[in-house]
């Protein structure tokens, strides 16, 4: 089956985040938004038609997990990831990051230090300071076109206490798929200093060829009860809306202590439909998800070649993830400047770098999960703003 991903989709008047709020965001109605990570493209013909059959049925009490969706589940992250699991290990969440901050919750104590490779994600630093917890940053190293992790300071700060490091994989903002080598040293470091491992990789499905995600728990057999591996379909078929994830939690008592943290917390059921999505996902959308990332391909292609005239802005070409880090810093604007040159006079919407923390001074990132001409738009309207510096 052919999926189109070329046709508009007016989101505006649905509550939508990303086109709703651009007035009150960036002070323009006619900015085009190309931030918060969500896309622009319909679900899954499967997805819709299971959500449409559920709806049909009228009633929507509580509903449970079962068998099947874990089965489901398995399915998939042995189909795409080549990682067998067991049914046990599944903890439903209604969200990555709901199920990041149950567990610094319940593994780690007030004052505990906590690590983050920066730029990174922002609410990961609210994850940390949320709670009383000791932010520690293992900045990422800019080196020619990629980044990478300066493994001497991660160690340095492995040994002076760290309780549990939180890893974004495929990376976000930078667009790194952490190869075996990296996540290897991580793990045997890790492994070293009794250091939990809380992964995020929410944006596993989404990788470029040749880049392959490979999951953090399965690098080492013996260090897979202490990592907790968050992942969801919400971003892969974009899904956000309907709020539902699953934690892999190898260990038993590790499993049952967070279990027992969402109860606390109210947050152990899931919603109905985002379990119907789910399902539907996983089970009907491989080839949507391969039309989803020849598209995304294209798109880049677009954006790289249009920018390669123009200096002021370097890509950085993202392994994984539908978000482009873009460098201005040789326009030599504060962060407050480049934010009004490229609201005011490009009138594009954009992530502000420097919310993914110090290191993301200089830079923007955009979204590009959005048909190709919206790509177009965006960027040439980015181009005409320079070409009028």
């Amino acid at each position: 089956m052919h999926f189109s991903f070329d046709k508009h989709i007016e989101r505006r008047n649905t509550r939508a985040v990303k086109w709703d709020l651009v007035k009150s965001l960036y002070g323009d109605e006619d900015v085009l938004p190309m931030w918060v990570a969500d896309m622009d493209f319909e679900a899954p013909p499967a997805v819709t038609q299971a959500l449409t059959e559920r709806a049909k049925h009228g009633v929507f009490g509580y509903t449970f997990t079962d068998i099947a969706l874990q089965d489901t589940i398995i399915d998939w992250l042995t189909y795409k990831h080549n990682w067998e699991v067991n049914r046990a290990s599944i903890l439903y969440s209604p969200g990555v990051i709901a199920t990041l901050y149950m567990a610094i919750q319940t593994f780690t104590e007030v004052g505990d230090k906590v690590l983050i490779q920066t730029p990174v994600y922002p609410p990961f630093y609210d994850i940390v300071k949320n709670h009383d917890r000791k932010l520690e940053k293992n900045q990422l190293v800019l080196d020619g076109d990629t980044y990478k992790i300066d493994f001497d300071d991660f160690e340095n700060k492995l040994k002076q206490g760290v309780k549990a490091f939180i890893l974004c994989n495929p990376h976000n903002p930078v667009g790194r798929v952490w190869t075996k080598g990296e996540l290897t040293r991580m793990v045997d470091l890790c492994k070293k200093y009794d250091v939990l491992i809380l992964s995020d990789e929410i944006h596993a499905d989404l990788v470029f060829s040749p880049n392959q995600h490979l999951p953090i728990a399965n690098i080492d057999p013996e260090m897979k009860d202490n990592i907790i591996t968050c992942m969801s379909p919400t971003k892969t078929f974009n899904l956000a809306g309907l709020q539902v994830s699953y934690a892999i939690v190898s260990n038993k008592q590790k499993r049952e202590a967070l279990e027992k943290t969402f109860h606390k917390q109210g947050m152990h059921i899931l919603n109905t439909m985002g379990i119907t999505a789910l399902e539907a996902a996983y089970e009907d959308g491989r080839n949507w998800l391969n039309g989803l990332m020849e598209q995304l391909q294209v798109n880049l292609n677009y954006l790289t070649k249009a920018f390669s005239s123009h200096k002021e802005v370097k890509v950085f070409q993202p392994e994984g993830t539908y978000l482009v880090w873009l460098d201005f810093r040789s326009l030599n604007l504060s962060q407050d400047d480049l934010k009004k040159f490229l609201q005011n006079e490009a009138k594009v919407g954009l992530n502000d770098g420097a919310s993914f923390g110090e290191e993301g001074n200089g830079f923007m990132r955009m979204n590009i999960a959005c048909p190709l001409e919206s790509v177009k738009e965006g960027t040439n309207r980015i181009i005409r703003a320079l070409n009028r510096l």
